[in-house]
């Protein structure tokens, strides 16, 4: 493509590179200039102006655009996605409803070293969306791309963004009761809970309210309803053999974990119990603000298993910000 200023008589066909006002219009860049804007610059008084010319083996911006959008997401429905009409070298990709964003690193990453003027940028992996949240974007820096810089581009790219909807309806929450706890603090809770699981469009389906005793949440937790069962305690795990863990034990269930590298959120387990999966909730659960269990939470409900690895490695970016409640919890 070629770049740069020409006599104005000369520009015909060319995009121009910058603005102008020409007889009280604005001709934007971008314009592909015909007979009726050379003549309207010219009665501005332009002698000259900054234009492209893409060359014969160049793609447009919005050509280039959509036929890497495509490339990316070549089923939109059932990636979850949609798909904008290209603009100014720019097309969109938006979920078509609530999930988690699976995105292929590896792939992003090969198409961004392809050339500097084609590019995506995409929310992090397993970032949560919902209907209409913006999941990545294409862009098109240049007026136009090489052709054979396009190609590769789209190969390397292809099918690399997803949104994993949800997978589960419902959901069962346990609160329990320590002595001289506070009355309003299960009902913060569940109240919390309940916005997490309606941001997910997963229904609350039961919610329970026991004393803080092994044997009681055991039997509880043999009633729960829902796809996931969640458990807040009014006394917080502090063990992989504390009163929470051992409780889904003793119901028949397993527990896969304790422990987890995101602050607030370090003191969360989980499990399964009846072939539904258990997320034992910490107690910064409570607020609405983000925390580790967020995260647990909605890879379980795209139907995701958690691995050890998962978990682990959710420690870089997982230094989160301090909540309300907790103003310094990291200071002395």
């Amino acid at each position: 493509m070629e770049f740069g200023p020409v006599p104005l008589d000369q520009a015909g066909g060319a995009i121009l590179a910058h603005s102008a006002k020409a007889k009280g219009r604005k001709i934007a860049k971008g314009t592909v200039l015909g007979p009726k804007e050379i003549e309207a610059l010219a009665a501005e008084g332009f002698e000259e102006v900054v234009v492209a010319r893409p060359g014969p083996e160049d793609v447009a911006e919005d050509l280039a655009a959509e036929r890497l959008a495509r490339a990316l997401v070549p089923d939109p429905e059932e990636a979850g996605l949609m798909l904008t009409a290209p603009h100014a070298g720019r097309v969109n990709l938006k979920a078509l409803g609530p999930g988690i964003a699976t995105i292929d690193v590896d792939k992003v990453h090969a198409l961004n070293r392809v050339d500097p003027a084609i590019t995506l940028a995409t929310v992090a992996p397993h970032v949560r969306v919902a209907k209409g949240t913006l999941v990545g974007t294409v862009k098109i820096i240049s007026y136009a791309v090489p052709g054979a810089a396009l190609d590769t581009a789209c190969a390397a790219a292809a099918g690399a963004l997803a949104v994993r909807p949800v997978a589960l309806r419902s959901a069962g929450l346990m609160l329990t009761e320590v002595p001289g706890q506070a009355g309003t603090l299960n009902e913060k809770g569940r109240k919390a809970v309940e916005g997490r699981l309606r941001a997910l469009g997963i229904a609350l389906a039961d919610c329970v309210m026991v004393p803080h005793e092994r044997e009681a949440m055991a039997a509880a937790l043999e009633r729960l309803q829902g796809d996931v069962l969640l458990i807040l305690t009014g006394s917080a795990t502090s063990d992989l053999h504390d009163d929470g863990p051992e409780a889904v034990r003793r119901a028949g269930g397993t527990v896969a974990r304790f422990g987890m590298p995101v602050d607030p959120g370090n003191l969360l387990f989980h499990g399964k119990f009846g072939g539904r999966p258990v997320i034992g909730l910490p107690g910064c659960a409570r607020s609405p603000a983000l925390n580790g269990a967020d995260w647990v939470l909605e890879r379980i409900a795209c139907g995701l298993d958690i691995s050890d690895d998962d978990i682990a490695a959710m420690g870089v970016g997982g230094l989160l910000k301090e909540i309300p409640i907790r103003p310094q919890p990291r200071e002395g």
